[in-house]
């Protein structure tokens, strides 16, 4: 009896929940970018934790020069001590791949294997960054360095910077204002989702949204763009003038919101998003 009733009142406020939320939104792709700057990685499902950054999201960056990054004592650096879209473009033009099992990352250009190294081993690191030396060579401002996040740390643009999420409608009616479409991964995101009104997701800054069947984020603050995005992900050309577009029309340049996990869980493509009435 005692089990029979315990499952009634979980029945209940299960339901009772889901008469109070509303369903506003669905998760129409997910990614992860593990090295910074380089290529977008499109996962089927991921499993959040709360309190903890995007998984396998900008584990590693390729340091320009001495940027002042110590391991032992991480600390937030800007983007501009590493190689990053918004000033070598040139990185969008390489496809690479990273396994997490092996720690090898693979870098592929115009089809044909150009680098591969294990980042969990000196000798892996140091074949990346002979090629990012040749490759990147009128860029650098020193030698470049693989650096791998410590626990806890991620080599995010913002220390707010734990999950990113884009609205695609506004993506369309940015493209709308430029003339010709916006490719989405041009904002870098984890979550992109599907059926909002056009730049809606700024209403959801200070509110908690529900994602599955378990997930709680906290939407923190809209996410400030730079020259990044205008490098379009597949040609590497700079061929918008994003940031621009967006103070020209309506004074400001963001476009997309962080967010915090408030409780984990797993996520999957077609996931319904909801918000608690």
């Amino acid at each position: 009896m005692m089990s029979e009733s315990t499952d009634d009142a979980e029945l209940f406020t299960t339901a009772e929940d889901a008469a109070r939320s509303l369903a506003f939104a669905s998760i129409q792709s997910i990614y992860r970018y593990p090295v910074k700057g380089l290529t977008p990685e499109r996962l089927e499902l991921v499993e959040l934790m709360a309190g903890k950054y995007f998984p396998g999201d900008r584990l590693f960056a390729i340091e320009n020069g001495p940027s002042g990054f110590i391991a032992e004592a991480p600390d937030f650096q800007p983007k501009i001590k590493f190689l990053m879209l918004m000033r070598n473009e040139r990185l969008a033009a390489l496809e690479a791949r990273f396994d997490d099992a092996t720690a090898e990352l693979v870098i592929r250009l115009e089809d044909a294997e150009v680098a591969r190294g294990k980042l969990d081993t000196a000798e892996g690191r140091e074949a990346i960054e002979a090629f990012f030396q040749r490759y990147s060579r009128y860029e650098l401002r020193g030698a470049p360095r693989v650096l791998a996040a410590p626990p806890e740390f991620r080599f995010v643009d913002t220390t707010e910077g734990y999950v990113s999420l884009i609205n695609l409608a506004s993506c369309r009616a940015l493209g709308d204002l430029i003339g010709q479409p916006v490719d989405p991964l041009r904002f870098r995101g984890n979550l992109y989702l599907d059926g909002m009104e056009p730049w809606e997701e700024f209403d959801l800054v200070g509110h908690t949204i529900e994602v599955g069947s378990h997930v709680r984020l906290k939407i923190t603050q809209r996410i400030f763009r730079c020259a990044a995005t205008n490098v379009d992900p597949v040609t590497a050309k700079r061929d918008m003038d994003v940031p621009g577009t967006l103070m020209r029309t309506f004074g400001h340049t963001d476009c997309g919101i962080f967010a915090e996990i408030e409780q984990g869980g797993l996520i999957v493509d077609g996931d319904s998003v909801r918000i608690t009435l």
